[in-house]
């Protein structure tokens, strides 16, 4: 492992200690208090690294510059963004980072519970980091790669660019954010206060990957209304709003447009989660596509099944709520083609092979890019994300931290 690895691969290890898992159904902002523990050490280790004006804000946004060495003045501002929270799905809190080193295909059994067990045949990827240094979790809870990979690799750039001022770069922006595990990750972002031109989120999966396109997402929520009577006299009144929910869930595609049939630039409808009682009963459902006009047709499916399910319970009657969540970055990236093409020539210089891709899913940057920041992803090395067979390569992150430190100088050179 060289030195940057090794340094990258202790940060890691380090923040990934710190619980800083959000919660969806909280109404807070950020949606748990835990997140700013992360923070606040991140803005201590940037100042002694030598940020001076890193800080964090009431929301628990961390920001932070590295300043220029070039003396050119139309050099964009450039914002490297990661968040700090990590997902809902599965545990977070006493994480155990464990260290593989110079792996060799074999599978990972993770000690905390031998039945939780890394392998080739359902992670292939792996097949291609043989001889790498790998970081799993114990087995009790997710690592957090998704995203504190991301986290450890700006702090990491950070570092590199402070302490080597002949590398010739604009002003840099430091970006961490809370939530984006629960969709509100911008939510209270002050776009003046980042003062950035071009942004690039690093959070992606496989090295090389470089993602500008993610779906277009809604939420819809259908709500089905019965009719409640005392049951002991309800022959022929009562309509149970739960019996007219689920045969409108019974209906819903089996073999096409969920997620368990879909991939590649396929969207879908997918219910995630049910309220009931006798006089109403409400399915959630999020919405997704890479074709923002689709969203309307997958909705529409959706209504059609409701009308269906009301027509067999006469007296019942349903309604729906859409709301707009995000949108495919693609649709601003396509007007400053050079965002990405810059990427693509950094990886090359780092010597790492450039994959477009997709994000089945969405990142600050979808937001971001629509907040007047284009903002494409990058790669981590994270995978198995949300899970506890969650790992990470240290020479991928050290691939990530190489190309960005070639991307600051390739805007530096074309400025």
């Amino acid at each position: 492992m060289t030195d940057l690895a090794q340094k990258v691969t202790d940060r890691f290890m380090r923040y990934v200690q710190v619980d800083t898992q959000s919660d969806p159904f909280s109404e807070t902002f950020p949606s748990t208090e835990k997140q700013k523990n992360l923070s606040k050490i991140l803005v201590e280790e940037l100042k002694s690294i030598g940020i001076s004006d890193a800080y964090m804000d009431e929301w628990g946004y961390v920001f932070g510059t590295i300043p220029a060495t070039s003396a050119k003045s139309d050099i964009p501002v450039l914002c490297f963004c990661s968040h700090v929270d990590t997902a809902p799905d599965c545990s977070g809190a006493d994480v155990k980072p464990i260290l593989h080193r110079n792996y060799q295909g074999q599978d990972i059994v993770l000690p905390d519970d031998n039945s939780v067990v890394i392998t080739t045949k359902e992670h292939p990827y792996l097949k291609e980091r043989i001889g790498d240094d790998i970081v799993t979790a114990s087995g009790k809870t997710l690592l957090g790669a998704d995203d504190k990979a991301g986290v450890a690799i700006i702090m990491q750039i950070a570092e590199e660019l402070i302490g080597n001022p002949t590398i010739p770069h604009g002003k840099i922006r430091v970006l961490f954010t809370p939530d984006e595990e629960v969709g509100r990750g911008v939510d209270k972002l002050d776009m003046d206060k980042l003062g950035a031109d071009i942004g690039y989120t690093l959070d992606g999966g496989a090295r090389g990957s470089l993602e500008g396109d993610t779906f277009s997402a809604n939420s819809m929520t259908v709500t089905f209304n019965g009719v409640s009577v005392h049951p002991g006299y309800a022959k022929g009144k009562m309509v149970n709003a739960m019996k007219v929910m689920s045969k409108f869930i019974d209906s819903l595609p089996k073999d096409s447009l969920c997620p368990e049939v879909t991939d590649g630039d396929q969207g879908f409808v997918h219910p995630t989660g049910v309220r009931g009682e006798l006089a109403t009963a409400s399915v959630d459902f999020i919405i997704r596509d890479f074709d923002t006009k689709k969203l309307e047709n997958h909705q529409q499916v959706v209504i059609d099944l409701a009308e269906k399910a009301v027509e067999a319970y006469p007296c019942s009657s349903y309604s729906y709520v859409v709301k707009e969540q995000y949108r495919n970055m693609r649709e601003m990236l396509d007007k400053q083609p050079f965002i990405e093409t810059n990427a693509v020539e950094a990886m090359k210089r780092a010597g790492v092979e450039p994959k477009q891709d997709l994000v089945r899913g969405g990142t600050d940057g979808s937001r971001l890019s629509f907040m007047g920041l284009p903002c494409p992803n990058l790669f981590t090395g994270e995978m198995g994300i949300h899970s506890k067979k969650e790992y990470v390569s240290a020479q991928d992150m050290e691939a990530a931290i190489n190309t960005c430190i070639e991307l600051v100088q390739v805007y530096e050179e074309k400025a």
